[in-house]
């Protein structure tokens, strides 16, 4: 009666009811063999375990039976759908198989290129750093170990800051920040008689700023292992240059300081960079210099991409409506970090003609997707540009984009402009 009993089990079976082969010697009782156990399960519901499960055979009771040609057609197409879907999967683990090849073959050059830096280059820095080797392989992009480093040796320290002059200055910061909170209430009412550094030099904007600074991190914001560090070399600055105070954009360049160097070096490094000619005209806001390296851009815009230029002139933008947000911080801001920091590592091997190099090769990568944008469209996609953007693919952009105007270099055209601006002041006067 056991067996019949058994035997008849499955027929019990419903779409309510999960139904489990088990092996003998799993029991209570022992005994070998295979039973078919039932057990009833209520309001179950099973993830199919392919697309097959997603398409009836045939219709419900209630509907008419599918012909047999209804039927080819649905397996066909059913077939069809699979083999789809099938070359999507192989199609895509080639693309992840082509990006990991790709991934191992560039920390390999990175690792080489890491042994060559600190093997040969950085111990014979004087000597090395301007050789077409070393050009080269600045331009591929720096291992992520010795950036930092590169960077502050390419920057200098023109003016000679100390860990010791900057602990002093952070000192003064801090002072400042007690006596600041102790009379906010003062400050406040008293606001419309302070200094523009003053005001920009306040806790609440760098405070305000910092929050800001990449957000998608996690690491500079409240409570993140880098906030306090970013703070503090800030607020350092403002103690050192009370005549430039804070100005919106220094956090995202001190920022990538603080990632690649120890907290003094960063600061030393960040104080002697904001020193630069081009650094210097911009966050001092000196509106004719300004002109004149907007000026000097546009020559090289014309030249480079003469049917973007004509857009743009067009549609009335102006450089100073994305070069500004690009300047002041470097790119770190518009462009995801990784591709930044290789911006950084030209910009420290080149110097400022690099930056406006960049912004060329940017426009030069995006110039058809932007010649079918107008205005407002054009200013907001040079805002934030696209985080897929690869360096490869920006930099192949820069090596296409000539920085000679009429047999003029970048440095020629600039410094033209900026005296001919000078003489006419003079003569205005």
């Amino acid at each position: 009666m056991f067996d019949k009993k058994s035997a008849a089990a499955p027929a019990l079976c419903n779409s309510r009811c999960v139904c489990l082969v088990s092996s003998g010697g799993g029991g209570r009782g022992g005994g070998g063999g295979e039973g078919l156990r039932c057990v009833l399960v209520k309001n179950l519901e099973f993830e199919p375990l392919s697309t097959t499960a997603l398409i009836l055979e045939d219709r419900p009771a209630n509907l008419p039976a599918k012909s047999l040609e209804e039927t080819q057609r649905h397996k066909m197409e059913y077939e069809e759908m699979v083999a789809g879907a099938k070359r999507r999967e192989v199609k895509e683990a080639q693309r992840k198989k082509r990006q990991m090849k790709e991934r191992h073959k560039q920390e390999d050059i990175i690792s080489n290129a890491m042994v060559i830096w600190n093997t040969e280059i950085l111990p014979h820095w004087d000597t090395m750093k301007g050789t077409r080797r070393v050009r080269e392989l600045w331009w591929q992009g720096l291992p992520p170990s010795v950036r930092g480093r590169v960077w502050s040796l390419a920057i200098g320290n023109e003016l000679n800051i100390t860990p010791e002059l900057y602990e002093i200055f952070l000192s003064r910061a801090k002072e400042k920040w007690r006596s600041y909170s102790e009379t906010s209430s003062v400050n406040d009412s008293e606001s419309e008689g302070a200094s523009l550094a003053d005001r920009e030099s306040s806790l609440d904007l760098i405070k305000l700023d910092i929050s800001r600074t990449f957000p998608s991190l996690f690491i500079f914001q409240k409570g993140g292992p880098y906030h306090d560090l970013l703070h503090s070399v800030l607020g350092a600055y403002t103690c050192y240059r009370p005549d430039i105070g804070y100005v919106q954009g220094m956090s995202f360049i001190a920022a990538v300081l603080i990632l690649n160097l120890e907290e003094a070096d960063a600061f030393i490094t960040f104080a002697n960079l904001l020193n630069k000619p081009c650094q210097m005209a911009f966050f001092r806001v000196d509106h004719e210099l300004m002109l004149k390296y907007f000026a000097a851009f546009e020559v090289f815009f014309e030249e480079n991409l003469p049917r973007l230029f004509s857009h743009f002139q067009t549609n009335n933008l102006t450089p100073d409506l994305y070069l500004i947000d690009w300047i002041f911080t470097l790119y770190s801001k518009s462009l995801p970090l990784d591709v930044a920091c290789r911006v950084w590592d030209v910009f420290c091997r080149d110097g400022e003609e690099s930056l406006f190099r960049t912004g060329l090769g940017i426009l030069r990568l995006f110039e058809d997707i932007l010649l079918q944008m107008d205005f407002i469209h054009i200013a907001q996609f040079l805002t934030r540009l696209p985080e897929d953007l690869q360096p490869h693919t920006l930099f192949s952009a820069m090596a296409n984009t000539h920085m000679i105007s009429r047999n003029r270099r970048w440095a020629q055209v600039s410094v033209t402009l900026q005296i001919e601006a000078i003489f006419s002041l003079i003569w205005s006067e």
